[in-house]
């Protein structure tokens, strides 16, 4: 295409999903110079509910609902999004891809006294917005106190800073793209924290329909990526997982083939299956469903049953 169109990305406008826009924008401009790309920042109602968690007002449809519809108005031409973010059903007008190679999927522990979860005292508070933290944290700790914490990556530090907190718990990926490292006191095992789906990956939606920027976007793709992420997805989607619901899945690509590890449990962590296995990389769809039926085996769908009920 010799003479490029604008085009307008989509992004909330917290610090971390204007970097990742950033990021992408950057992408574009080094593969289609002569291209105009342009951000456009919204506050999604997600942003702007700071004082409930997520599982009680909606779960993760609230950070991309308005830049879909940006995009379907025409106001912007795609949107970038952390895929732990994104729900598991897509709008059929909607196409999504992974772009790029994958960030440290790890939870991190992040405190100004304490090194590590071990070294906390009973009774300390220790700050997460996460089901899924919140469960592994519990059964792994169950004299420390777990407490909500909304807002986003500089808001949460903040609170920590102020004494609200004895150590908060966040994704690496965030802390590492915005230059904060140096704030990880500690790095959470993937064993015993497994990560939200899709956890350290960037994607990229925009409208199936778009004329062109599918076969842009195809230099952008990371296809081992991608199906570790879709196999991730695929085990959430078919226990219909949500904020509401403490689940977690990572994938990995180990000698060729994909390596997938999820567990679904209660908010107290007093009940959590965990199944593993591998696959093949080119079917990461058919090893996710074999992981769900795993679990449902094991008794998810009564988990599931009490955490719906309790909600």
């Amino acid at each position: 295409m010799s003479s490029a169109p604008k085009i307008t990305i989509a992004t909330r406008e917290s610090r971390l999903a204007l970097w990742q826009a950033e990021h992408v924008r950057d992408l574009l401009l080094g593969l289609y110079p002569h291209a105009a790309v342009a951000l456009l920042g919204m506050t999604t109602t997600g942003d702007q509910i700071l004082d409930r968690t997520l599982a009680a007002v909606g779960g993760k449809g609230l950070f991309v609902k308005e830049l879909e519809v940006a995009m379907l108005e025409g106001r912007a031409d795609m949107a970038v999004h952390s895929m732990k973010d994104v729900p598991m059903d897509l709008p059929p007008e909607f196409t999504l891809s992974v772009m790029g190679n994958r960030e440290d999927p790890r939870d991190a522990f992040i405190s100004n006294h304490y090194a590590d979860l071990a070294e906390l005292p009973a009774g300390a508070i220790v700050g997460t917005s996460s089901l899924r933290r919140e469960c592994q944290l519990r059964a792994r700790f169950p004299h420390l106190v777990i407490q909500p914490l909304r807002g986003n990556l500089d808001t949460r530090l903040r609170k920590l800073d102020a004494g609200d907190y004895q150590a908060i718990i966040l994704a690496a990926a965030g802390l590492r793209r915005l230059g904060l490292g140096q704030r990880i006191r500690a790095l959470l095992a993937l064993e015993d924290s497994i990560p939200a789906v899709g956890q350290g990956a960037l994607g990229i939606e925009f409208r199936t329909t778009h004329p062109f920027l599918e076969q842009w976007l195809a230099p952008l793709r990371n296809p081992l990526n991608e199906a570790c992420v879709w196999a991730e997805r695929t085990v959430s989607r078919r226990l219909a997982g949500s904020c509401d619901i403490p689940l977690g899945a990572h994938a990995t690509i180990e000698d060729g083939q994909l390596a997938l590890t999820a567990f679904v449990g209660n908010q107290e962590g007093s009940r959590i299956v965990r199944a593993t296995g591998r696959g093949d990389a080119t079917a990461p769809e058919q090893l996710g469903e074999s992981i769900a039926e795993q679990l449902l085996a094991q008794g998810a769908a009564d988990i599931l049953k009490s955490c719906r009920g309790a909600a």
